[in-house]
């Protein structure tokens, strides 16, 4: 599983749905939460399962209410009975495995993997045991709420132990971690460069709010000349050897090294 970025589009705004899909993103979510008023609410839900029923593009989401509102089991109750085929059903809020596992009694298989955003203390603290359910195969950290929640700034270093525990907790359940999107959208510089930053400690893919930052999250993510370069020649070393450890560039080359040469060409690939 190779996705790079994912692409929020508002639930209420159905002519933006087709542009949204034309914009480059790997995955798209229509937002039913966040995104759209209560007073839009049921008119969007009606609106985007319409859409998704009619669609022929597949890299296409929902993102439902919390489960603990009415908003939310309104969405569970029209999701379970629309027949859909999705990728995924986005969850916001999660704060514990219970929740995950409450859905699944009642959401179909057929809508998908379940993406849960992690955007509060709680979530943070039980993410591994979320991480651990079968359906789970895609999460996205929830920046935003998550600083609200703990009262604080959204500063890179202040959320950087919510980050590095997420990823840890993701590459140990084998899912695949988005990050926040960049909420200054006229700020690409920026969107590319914190996204550099999150490559860094292990997350490989985020949302975006907005069609320009696409771009700029894949140049970000997308290895450098020189990491494929080295992965590719760290491939022909281990060959070489006949997968034994091997010296290369005077530094050992061994399976933990030659496993990233692999994620690497093959993420270059996809």
């Amino acid at each position: 599983m190779f996705y790079k970025s994912l692409l929020f589009v508002p639930g209420n705004r159905p002519e933006r749905f087709e542009k949204a899909c034309a914009s480059g993103a790997d995955l798209i979510c229509i937002d039913l939460e966040d995104a759209v008023s209560p007073k839009d609410k049921a008119a969007a839900r009606t609106e985007v399962l319409g859409w998704l029923a009619n669609t022929a593009y597949k890299n296409v989401g929902v993102r439902m209410n919390a489960v603990d509102n009415d908003y939310g089991q309104k969405d569970i109750d029209a999701l379970a009975a629309s027949k859909l085929n999705l990728p995924f059903v986005m969850i916001p809020k999660v704060s514990s495995a219970q929740d995950i596992k409450t859905l699944d009694k009642v959401l179909p298989k057929a809508l998908g993997v379940f993406f849960p955003l992690i955007e509060s203390a709680k979530g943070l603290i039980n993410c591994s045991s979320i991480f651990d359910h079968k359906r789970v195969e895609l999460a996205l950290f929830g920046g935003v709420d998550y600083a609200s929640d703990l009262n604080c700034d959204m500063a890179w270093e202040t959320l950087l132990y919510a980050r590095s525990k997420l990823a840890a907790a993701a590459a140990a359940n084998d899912v695949l971690l988005f990050d926040s999107p960049h909420i200054d959208v006229r700020d690409l510089d920026d969107c590319e460069a914190s996204t550099r930053k999150a490559k860094a400690l292990g997350i490989h893919a985020r949302s975006a709010i907005h069609p320009a930052q696409i771009e700029r999250i894949h140049t970000a993510l997308k290895p450098t000349d020189a990491e494929l370069d080295y992965a590719r020649r760290v491939l022909g070393a281990f060959e070489t050897s006949g997968g034994n450890v091997v010296l290369l560039d005077g530094a050992f080359v061994e399976e933990p090294v030659v496993k990233k040469a692999r994620r690497i060409v093959a993420f270059f690939d996809s």
